[in-house]
């Protein structure tokens, strides 16, 4: 990809979503923005609380700033093949970098230390800098002291410490740390900080142990990426998307967090904002399907792991499965908000924690049924416990696939048949018959092939309407929703059958503007929530593989270049576009990337 300069910002208190990129070691991640101030990072795990929040809150949050005290223009790229992010500044006297980057060298399974660096170092000239180290514990909520010991800084709170170790003199500024240096030419400074605690103490990190992390991270990364099998017309995006979807695995159990930040907002000013450090069943399918098509079997089978021996089958509201997990695989995530920090540019509640956790959510039956299909197609056979796990699922889907949900958009207004979910539970059974037949597996095939055949002819007796001549969002209405671009996807149904033709026909002018996808028309379609929201980046990926396998190539391949422009500076997307263009919701977001590279491969295939 090409560098691309980014915005010189104002003296604003805030950075734009998309001026960020991401760095990580596999248990927690961090966003650094352009103009090189660390804005929200969670020490240890990608769902404890924030030490750095200033993206949710400029003044309470919390930051870990290092920039030039001249003016300066900006570039921000990835060391190529890596997670190593590099913000370089240009000055009229000099040209300086920082690398930003979390150690890789074992796979990040031993939890004792984590560790954050960031190296400055001149290329050109000299350049005055400055950096406060900012910490606000547990989402600005608890104080903490600072004190200096043999040349460490340290931070402590009652439930949290931190180690500042640097190669240039920092002094004590009330709660933070600050250093006024300068570097020319050829000169460096290395800032790193610790968790530490327990059996980890404080230790210092020269330049020399910095250079051979540094290398030694480098090279983890670029062995991981050379497993990929993708050689495509698109590989630097689709590469691009496989280091962010890693960058949200946590390594200890094999769980992929959707996102790793919480509460960046939907519509800004508005109230759609709500954390995301968690995992969904539905990222199932795509995450297996994605890991998989890439060639990255290791991860696919941690994931598939997790799924099965991290999460307990319940019988609870929403049947075995809930809609999601914790990253250790708990089933609570109780929802709270934190009043005394704003949101981003204003936009609250902040919200820690999911209170849709419990929601009758049937399509996730669908979507992990699914995953271990693929799994088993393309990966390891599944086991004895797996398939009991799937029949139990399955059975219970049969029983249950009728009744009225919250489906996939997660919507507070209370629940309505949704065709998707109807769907997904078609493809839950569907798929269980196909792994039974494959394996030679005992299943109650006559229960089974009854209640598929139901949900089918359900569908398309109850989910068509005459008038519109498409497919419509939920029994009794007669509004659209892009989850019916599965449809095609799922083996529903063809992708060039009349009726799905003209859906996506209906679709394209209703949902779509310039092959940017709304899911939805809150407006005709009320969803308990208020305020507008922009395209949902995941639907327009979807729109392209719709379109391909409908054999509309050209307008596919337009399509997709066209989202691959709306892509940040390094590659990595939001949830959603909004009205100007501008990346919205929370960031980057797993479930787009997975959609990329899903298109991606489908388009390839049908370009030839």
């Amino acid at each position: 990809m090409t560098v691309a300069e980014s915005i010189r910002h104002p003296t604003d208190r805030y950075v734009p979503i998309a001026e960020h990129g991401l760095i990580g070691d596999l248990r927690t991640a961090a966003l650094v923005d352009t103009r090189g101030t660390i804005d929200w990072y969670c020490p240890v795990r990608f769902d404890a609380p924030s030490v750095f929040a200033s993206i949710l809150d400029a003044d309470r949050g919390g930051s870990f700033r290092l920039t030039p005290e001249v003016p300066a223009r900006t570039k921000q790229f990835y060391f190529p093949d890596t997670n190593i992010l590099i913000t370089r500044f240009f000055a009229d006297d000099g040209v300086a970098e920082v690398q930003d980057f979390m150690p890789i060298v074992d796979d990040s399974r031993e939890a004792d230390r984590h560790r954050l660096i960031r190296r400055v170092l001149c290329v050109r000239g000299s350049l005055p800098f400055t950096a406060r180290v900012a910490p606000r514990f547990d989402y600005g909520r608890q104080s903490h002291t600072v004190r200096t010991e043999k040349g460490l800084t340290i931070f402590e709170s009652p439930e949290l410490a931190l180690a500042l170790t640097s190669g240039v003199t920092v002094e004590v500024d009330g709660p933070d740390a600050v250093s006024t240096f300068k570097l020319v030419e050829g000169e460096a400074a290395v800032f790193a900080l610790d968790r530490i605690g327990g059996t980890v103490q404080p230790r210092h990190c020269p330049q020399t142990e910095a250079e051979e992390l540094f290398d030694a991270t480098v090279r983890y990364w670029r062995r991981w990426l050379a497993q990929s099998r993708y050689r495509g017309r698109w590989r630097e995006m689709v590469h691009r998307s496989a280091l962010t979807l890693k960058l949200l695995t946590y390594a200890p159990t094999g769980a992929i967090v959707a996102a790793p930040t919480t509460s960046l907002p939907e519509q800004i000013g508005g109230e759609r904002n709500w954390d995301y450090r968690y995992v969904w069943v539905r990222d199932a399918a795509f995450c297996i399907y994605a890991l998989l098509r890439l060639g990255f079997t290791q991860e696919a089978e941690a994931f598939v792991r997790f799924l099965s021996e991290g999460i307990t089958l319940g019988d609870g509201p929403g049947g075995p499965l809930q809609i999601m997990y914790g990253i250790d695989g708990r089933s609570e995530i109780p929802e709270q908000t934190l009043p005394h920090l704003e949101g981003h540019l204003g936009s609250s509640p902040v919200r820690v924690g999911n209170a849709a956790v419990h929601q009758l959510q049937l399509d996730i039956y669908g979507a992990l049924v699914d995953s271990l299909y693929l799994y088993d197609k393309w990966g390891q056979p599944l086991s004895s416990d797996h398939w009991d796990a799937v029949c139990t699922l399955v059975g219970w889907v049969c029983d249950n696939w009728d009744r009225p949900d919250m489906s996939v958009w997660e919507t507070r207004a209370g629940p309505q048949h949704f065709l998707y979910s109807q769907l997904m539970c078609w493809v839950a059974i569907e798929r269980a018959m196909r792994i039974a037949r494959h394996r030679g597996l005992p299943a109650d095939m006559s229960r089974w092939s009854t209640a598929r055949d139901d949900i089918y002819r359900r569908i398309m007796r109850c989910g068509w309407s005459p008038r519109r001549r498409a497919f419509v969002q939920r029994e009794g209405e007669e509004v659209l929703d892009a989850s019916l671009l599965m449809m095609p996807l799922s083996k529903f149904i063809s992708p060039t059958d009349p009726k799905w033709l003209s859906t996506l026909d209906a679709l394209g002018e209703e949902l779509v503007a310039d092959s940017l996808v709304y899911r939805y028309d809150p407006t005709v379609s009320p969803d308990g929530l208020r305020g507008e929201e922009g395209t949902f980046s995941i639907c327009s990926f979807w729109y392209v593989e719709a379109l391909s396998r409908a054999g509309r190539v050209d307008e596919a391949r337009l399509a997709f270049e066209k989202m691959l422009t709306y892509a940040n500076h390094v590659g990595l997307y939001a949830e959603e576009i909004g009205r100007t263009g501008e990346q919205i919701g929370n960031f980057p977001q797993a479930f787009t990337h997975l959609a990329l590279i899903s298109a991606a491969f489908n388009l390839d295939r049908a370009l030839g």
